[in-house]
């Protein structure tokens, strides 16, 4: 009875909300996607934050910086999101820094160039926004919220990214090369990004029942080629698949194989950057001890002095 009336608030688009009954596996699967999803804003700040004190003007530098900043808040969202399920912050934060979660492969790859910074703009925060938007209307109310701000966000970091690309597109001929060089890098990851086919995808169906997601891998993977395969024309620029054309029957583009053994091997922690990853992290988090440290203590003074006062 009790699953029957939780399926039909979902079939009649009615958000569920924290204190609500759900099956259990409905909470382990939203508790998967959302603490991986927060892991990924965080780890996404990596790459990015590298070029911050590298990129080419004092306006450059103030742009990347708010883009990390908007990551870092973004995770924090996102991790509020995933404690209203009943799990702790700290057990989240604790799986990341072992390994035991985790988070989109695509920040496993190094960021070679500031038209790299660029590319993660354009391609990778363009992937996350087509996976993003319909998550606004995911059927967990405290996810679906969180994602509204989020994708506000996230739409002013592509078009930044676009910029960067775009201004590299119209300079030197040298500028030219490290832009396509970049688009060649970030292409196929950032395909990936949408994960397995969905006849490998072991939650898709699920999923979509339950309303956590409303399009498939493949579609939402369809989508973004055909947006990009427009917006290079406007760069000059080509992406690195010989198989990608229109196909006028299917009013979509065509493209070619993903290189799944590599997105297999990147996903199982031997990407190009997975150990550095990790190894920031933890450097980041133990070099933070006296921080929390400190606001724990102060937190507590202060309450004890308000206690103190109003006896």
């Amino acid at each position: 009875m009790l699953e029957q009336q939780f399926q039909s608030k979902i079939d009649n688009e009615i958000k569920i909300e924290p204190k609500d009954w759900m099956p259990e596996a409905y909470r382990k699967t939203l508790l998967r996607q959302i603490s991986q999803h927060a892991h990924s804003e965080v780890v996404g700040m990596l790459p990015e934050g590298n070029w911050i004190t590298r990129a080419p003007s004092l306006k450059r530098k103030a742009v990347l910086l708010a883009k990390v900043q908007d990551e870092a808040g973004h995770g924090l969202y996102l991790y509020s999101a995933a404690e209203t399920l009943g799990f702790s912050r700290d057990q989240m934060i604790h799986d990341l820094l072992t390994g035991k979660a985790k988070y989109s492969s695509i920040f496993n790859y190094p960021t070679l160039s500031w038209s790299d910074i660029g590319a993660i703009g354009w391609l990778v925060d363009g992937a996350a926004i087509m996976n993003q938007v319909m998550l606004c209307r995911t059927s967990y109310g405290p996810y679906a919220r969180a994602m509204v701000r989020i994708c506000k966000e996230e739409s002013f970091h592509q078009r930044q990214g676009f910029e960067i690309l775009l201004t590299l597109s119209q300079g030197t001929e040298a500028q030219k090369a490290m832009c396509q060089d970049s688009i060649n890098r970030w292409w196929w990851p950032s395909l990936m990004m949408f994960g397995p086919k969905d006849s490998e995808s072991t939650h898709s169906d699920q999923s979509t029942k339950w309303k956590i997601k409303r399009k498939s891998n493949d579609q939402l993977r369809q989508e973004f080629v055909d947006m990009i395969a427009e917006q290079v024309k406007i760069l000059g620029m080509t992406l690195p698949d010989p198989d990608l054309k229109w196909n006028e029957s299917r009013g979509h583009y065509d493209f070619g194989e993903i290189n799944w053994e590599e997105f297999w091997n990147v996903v199982k922690g031997n990407g190009p950057c997975n150990k550095q990853r990790l190894e920031a992290r933890n450097k980041a988090h133990e070099e933070g001890r006296w921080v929390r440290e400190a606001a724990i203590a102060y937190a507590q003074k202060k309450a004890e002095r308000t206690k103190n006062q109003a006896a």
